[in-house]
């Protein structure tokens, strides 16, 4: 579909020239100074950051031959730009080398067609992970974390179903998006492991520090050195949680933001209850999938802020009206998903926010899917960028873990780890872990996909710089002035996401709306500027 852009007319030319006159005059005024005008408490122009944190990718697994789509006759098509102004620039995937066709695994990569948006669930516990990359070799991939079959589809391939990737002819949207904003090909999960330590990397950079007199249930397969995270436990400080739980000591993003009296929230689908026993809240809620299957809307383990005494709504509280939603109530932060809406419709949208969709559109493999994941991540831009506030926003797609889904590239070991559930570098070992005192915190883990959707992102813009998900993490931290968490947070080490970004020109409003069902093209600004 070819990008259709507004038609000029006599009131269009003379508000862009007006907007011409007012880019220079923004151009010539020092970035600090611009921020403060702006707003005080930012060091940059972006008031409002909304991430939306999805389940379970890794990088190959949807932008394996980017921006080259196989296009069958049925599936929405997709043709990248090479032309103009912003032609689309290269990609560490799997077209580089010959993987796709020589690979060091026992099975090649191969396509997964839209019809096979439904898989098992790969196999991404901590161990396995570090095992399947092999010292580096990266060729163990289907012996150590491929799924196999099981009561969802593979299709036939067992467990090479590891190795299999989507194109622009299913992830549309992903795609689409990329071509008009900013994404990363070199950002990773902080450390390895399932979603549990990808949600708490996200908003403390740091898995360490178990608080084992409120925990619950048997760990012996989700915390090590009785210290570290590792596993997919429940947060002690929910009602909905299952038997098996942790709480985290620590200070997270949530704790600056309040020091900083910065509006913020997360907002998960189905946190809302649906009854209260005995005073303890019901997580009853469920939704139909794209493929027909019931799902229950809500994932205790995927709320990192209820691990913390400090952020947890244990009772699922609601806000105590629309107008208290980002600051400090019953609710303490933590909200449904629909509470995040009223909010933004109503001019009460909060600094930052943590967007989790309800399970059914999490893109979580074995109960969601690309196409699941596609409608609610276009349906939520395409509001967002209705808003007054879009101009000054910044919106982040990223993923906890990788799924165990095949990636080629081996991450940058940061942080060694010598605990019996290493296996990156041998058995027991990831790295030489001397002198390290915090173990069970192997990263970076895999590479997942990192997109920045903004007026202030590059245009078609792939950063190669090194992040991870802490990264999100620093940002936050930098433009509200926060200061760091300290005791170990990877935002120390953490890379910039500076480089996907231009503050240096006053941006027009550029917009993107898709069709949340093909991931198509319905109306875009011009962003040839």
């Amino acid at each position: 579909m070819k990008r259709r852009t507004l038609g000029p007319n006599p009131k269009q030319v003379t508000l862009s020239f007006l907007l011409f006159l007012a880019t220079l005059t923004w151009a010539a005024i020092p970035t600090s100074v611009r921020a403060q005008a702006d707003d005080g408490d930012t060091a940059t122009p972006i008031k409002h950051l909304v991430v939306i944190f999805q389940e379970n990718v890794s990088f190959d697994h949807y932008f394996a031959t980017y921006p080259f789509a196989k296009n069958p006759a049925g599936e929405p098509p997709f043709h990248a730009r090479w032309g103009g102004q912003h032609p689309t620039p290269s990609v560490n995937n799997l077209l580089s080398g010959g993987l796709l066709s020589a690979n060091p695994n026992s099975h090649n990569p191969f396509r997964l067609d839209r019809s096979q948006n439904y898989t098992c669930d790969q196999n991404h516990d901590y161990g396995p992970e570090q095992a399947a990359m092999n010292s580096g070799l990266l060729n163990n991939f289907v012996e150590t974390v491929g799924g196999g079959a099981g009561s969802c589809p593979d299709y036939g391939f067992g467990k090479a179903l590891t190795m299999g990737y989507y194109d622009g002819n299913t992830v549309t949207a992903i795609w689409n998006y990329v071509q008009h904003f900013a994404m990363s090909d070199n950002s990773y999960g902080t450390t390895f492991g399932p979603s549990t330590p990808g949600a708490i990397n996200l908003v403390a950079g740091n898995t360490y520090g178990v608080d084992l007199a409120h925990s619950t249930g048997d760990l012996s397969e989700a915390v090590v050195n009785n210290t570290t995270v590792i596993g997919d436990p429940d947060p002690f400080y929910d009602d909905c949680s299952g038997s098996t739980t942790i709480a985290m000591t620590g200070t997270n993003v949530g704790d600056l933001l309040n020091a900083a009296k910065v509006t913020w929230g997360w907002f998960q689908g189905g946190f809302k209850p649906t009854a209260v026993t005995g005073g303890k809240a019901v997580c009853g809620a469920s939704s139909v999938n794209l493929g027909g299957a019931t799902v229950t809307d809500y994932s205790a383990h995927h709320e990192p802020f209820q691990y913390y005494a400090s952020t947890a709504n244990p009772h699922h509280l609601p806000p105590s009206s629309v107008a208290m939603i980002g600051k400090t109530d019953q609710a303490n932060h933590q909200y449904d998903l629909a509470d995040f809406w009223q909010a933004a419709n109503s001019g009460h949208l909060p600094a930052v926010s943590f967007l989790k969709a309800k399970k059914a559109q999490d893109g979580h493999a074995g109960y969601s899917s690309p196409l699941d994941e596609q409608a609610f991540i276009v349906e939520t831009l395409n509001a967002l960028q209705k808003l007054s506030e879009w101009r000054e926003m910044a919106v982040i797609i990223a993923y906890d873990d990788s799924d165990g889904w095949y990636d080629h590239v081996m991450p940058p070991i940061v942080s060694q780890s010598s605990t019996s559930a290493d296996q990156l570098t041998g058995p027991g070992s990831c790295g030489p872990a001397v002198g390290v005192t915090q173990q069970g915190r192997c990263g970076y883990g895999p590479r997942l996909p990192f997109i920045v959707v903004s007026p202030w992102a590059k245009v078609n813009y792939v950063d190669h710089a090194v992040t991870d998900l802490s990264s999100i993490l620093r940002f936050i931290e930098d433009n509200w002035r926060l200061g760091r968490i300290g005791n170990g947070s990877f935002d120390e080490k953490a890379g910039s996401l500076s480089g996907m970004f231009d503050f240096s020109r006053r941006p027009f409003a550029r917009r993107l709306f898709l069709n949340p069902s093909s991931g198509e093209m319905v109306w875009g600004d011009n962003d040839e500027r």
